[in-house]
């Protein structure tokens, strides 16, 4: 991740080069954002530019597929409406999107029982096969097997590991998913679930990546109802989204680690976020 952030007047010339009629409409920094730097822009759009080397693909995959999939989805997601130009001022393409309202989950997490349900609605309208031409993502989809071993991790994590890496892999087509889906990917209103973003990883693969969120994103106790809301997941899917809970557990308190440590590219609120998950799925089995 790059720690540098562009500043405000590079974005405004930007506007007025290209996009002159939203030019005027008052421009905000977010916190967060970890490819790409963000600004809201008035009230409904918000400016999304890249600042790490992979962010531009991941912009041209959600301005290429989130368009497509949004109008099937329940949820309010950042479908970009405009697209900006490399130029003599920002040398990479750039995008406009919806503006998401609420908080992300990092800061304000999901707290009400029916986010169970709203997830599994959500995941339900995304989960549907996907074409020949969706994007393949080599970290997300794919077998459990594919990961290095998991070093450092307690007994309890490695036999939920063990039994994600025994089960049958999965033979169906390949189905969308987001392949994001962790607190700081989804926006909280009122303690529920209202919005998810950042679908840059998006890509076709096996749903246990996404159904690992059932112990990432909600309360304690809640994943046996997104599961039985669900509807679509049998014991060997469950177990290797239990195993991805247990990897993107790590993953987030690893970056959370290095941002209470101040190293580059740390966000000191996913600590909390991946120690939650993992004892949420050490005492959850649905």
């Amino acid at each position: 991740m790059a720690d540098f952030k562009f500043e405000q007047d590079l974005v405004r010339a930007l506007l007025r080069e290209q996009h002159p009629d939203l030019a005027n409409l008052e421009l905000r920094d977010v916190d967060g954002g970890w490819d790409n730097q963000q600004w809201r822009l008035g009230d409904e759009l918000a400016v999304r530019m890249p600042r790490t080397e992979r962010a531009p693909g991941l912009l041209d995959t959600e301005r290429k597929w989130l368009p497509v999939l949004a109008e099937r989805l329940p949820l309010p997601t950042p479908v970009p409406v405009r697209a900006g130009k490399p130029s003599s001022l920002f040398e990479h393409t750039w995008t406009i999107a919806c503006w998401v309202d609420g908080e992300p989950a990092d800061h304000a997490p999901i707290t009400r029982d029916n986010a169970a349900e709203v997830l599994a609605e959500f995941l339900s309208a995304l989960h549907e096969p996907a074409p020949a031409d969706a994007p393949a993502n080599p970290t997300r989809g794919g077998p459990l097997a594919d990961w290095p071993p998991l070093a450092g991790i307690s007994d309890g994590a490695r036999e939920v590991w063990e039994k994600a890496l025994a089960a049958p892999v999965f033979q169906g087509a390949p189905i969308w998913l987001h392949g994001d889906l962790h607190p700081a990917n989804v926006i909280v209103r009122d303690g529920t679930l209202a919005g998810v973003i950042d679908f840059g990883e998006l890509c076709a693969g096996d749903p246990a990546t996404d159904l690992s969120a059932a112990w990432l994103l909600l309360p304690d106790g809640a994943a046996s109802r997104f599961f039985d809301a669900y509807g679509k997941a049998d014991e060997a899917t469950i177990a290797r989204a239990r195993g991805w809970a247990v990897l993107r557990a790590l993953g987030l308190i690893e970056v959370g680690r290095n941002g209470r440590l101040g190293l580059p590219g740390g966000k000191p609120s996913w600590e909390s976020a991946g120690y939650a998950t993992l004892d949420r799925v050490l005492a959850q089995v649905p």
